[in-house]
């Protein structure tokens, strides 16, 4: 079957700002788009992205595996051993292992550190701040610094090699970003084999040393396995949720609606209006046949987890921020087998801090309009310039 066609550059500026109106143009079109410019048909109609990130005959693991070009194989000696990207039974070992280490008790006993650290971090505010900056980003990195058991004084390490090996996931990819990434992970892959040494020979109470002793029939991680799951936690676990709280501190503002809120619904909300990440895609494992288009096994489908969270089909009036409505199923955070598995720190996070805010810093009021980041697929702000006349105590 043809698929209906449509162009659109992901680097053009009106589209990062604002690629809603794409995504419902893709949405209205059919079940699945040609996009020629991401060289693969999309989907934003959200029982079809549901459906296919819980089919396992799409997976994140290419059946086919290319050559990388040599200057580019440390970041992939590293990426190709995620978790994020491995299929069963692999992926099956690898979960299990780190959700031993990585449980709901061990996320639910950061509450107290999530708030108390909010507090301390707004005290250090001040009118003209970025809040992306000295809020936003802060907040998550110290977390999970925290939770991993490695020096919060490294934070601005961390964040750097993070944001350079994110880059090679977003369409802006080139050289320079190759070779950034490249740097970004030789640097911390031998900051972390340090603190795994020190581990081994004196465990703590942190998760590298629950990575370290999780086992599951006999089977623990490897070293590279470590590394690469440590890697997969510090980035994954604080970049959505820096924007996931810049984006909403945005959305709540500019709606009006910067007051007192329900915690887990506001969560909710800020993740399915506008999510930090847009687009996932998946590789056909077979040859498979979806709502009459044949995918060859090794063909990729990409997924609008953005567009999909405003389908009209699942909730009324999608394209209004409306912290109060009651949550549905949203898909900023995935399904099926990869499921984010920070998912349930994001969630803390957003709902500790967001309320936090907004009870500590009443007034708080945008001192200019906030720009995206050119990183399409990923979607965050530039800078978020904010101003207050008084911050309440706590």
């Amino acid at each position: 079957m043809s698929l209906p066609v449509l162009e659109q550059d992901p680097r053009e500026d009106g589209f990062v700002q604002d690629p809603y109106p794409f995504y419902d143009r893709v949405r209205v079109a059919g079940p699945l788009v040609d996009w020629p410019q991401m060289g693969m048909p999309v989907s934003a109609r959200h029982y079809l992205v549901n459906a296919i990130l819980r089919d396992r005959r799409f997976g994140r693991e290419n059946p086919f595996p290319q050559e990388v070009p040599a200057h580019v194989e440390p970041f992939y000696a590293v990426d190709r051993l995620s978790l994020l990207d491995r299929e069963p039974p692999v992926h099956t070992r690898l979960r299990r292992l780190i959700t031993r280490a990585f449980t709901p008790r061990t996320v639910e006993a950061l509450r107290p550190d999530i708030a108390e650290l909010s507090h301390e971090l707004i005290g250090g505010l001040r009118p003209g701040c970025d809040l992306l900056t000295t809020f936003c980003e802060r907040l998550p990195v110290i977390v999970i610094c925290r939770l991993l058991g490695v020096p919060e004084d490294r934070a601005d390490d961390l964040l750097a090699w993070s944001h350079a090996m994110v880059a090679m996931y977003q369409v802006r990819r080139d050289r320079a970003v190759e070779d950034a990434a490249v740097a970004a992970t030789t640097e911390f892959r031998a900051f972390l084999e340090g603190y795994l040494n020190e581990r081994r020979a004196a465990p703590r109470n942190d998760l590298i040393s629950a990575l370290i002793a999780a086992e599951e029939e006999g089977e623990r991680l490897s070293a590279d396995e470590l590394i690469a799951t440590c890697i997969l936690l510090l980035n994954a676990g604080h970049e959505a949720t820096v924007h996931a709280l810049g984006n909403g501190v945005r959305a709540l503002i500019e709606t009006g609606q910067w007051t007192a809120q329900d915690p887990a619904k506001l969560a909710e909300e800020v993740l399915r209006f506008d999510p930090p990440l847009h687009f996932f895609s998946r590789y056909a494992m077979e040859d498979v046949e979806v709502e009459g288009h044949r995918f060859a096994r090794g063909e990729q489908v990409g997924l609008l987890l953005a567009g999909a969270n405003r389908d009209p089909q699942v909730w009324d009036d999608p394209a209004r921020f409306d912290p109060t409505r009651d949550p549905g199923p949203q898909l900023a955070l995935g399904a099926g087998l990869h499921f984010c598995i920070g998912a349930p720190l994001a969630r803390l996070e957003v709902g500790i801090a967001l309320p936090i805010l907004i009870a500590r810093l009443p007034t708080l009021a945008l001192a200019d309009a906030p720009r995206f980041a050119d990183r399409w697929h990923f979607h965050g702000l530039e800078h978020l310039i904010v101003t207050f006349d008084r911050v309440e105590p706590r």
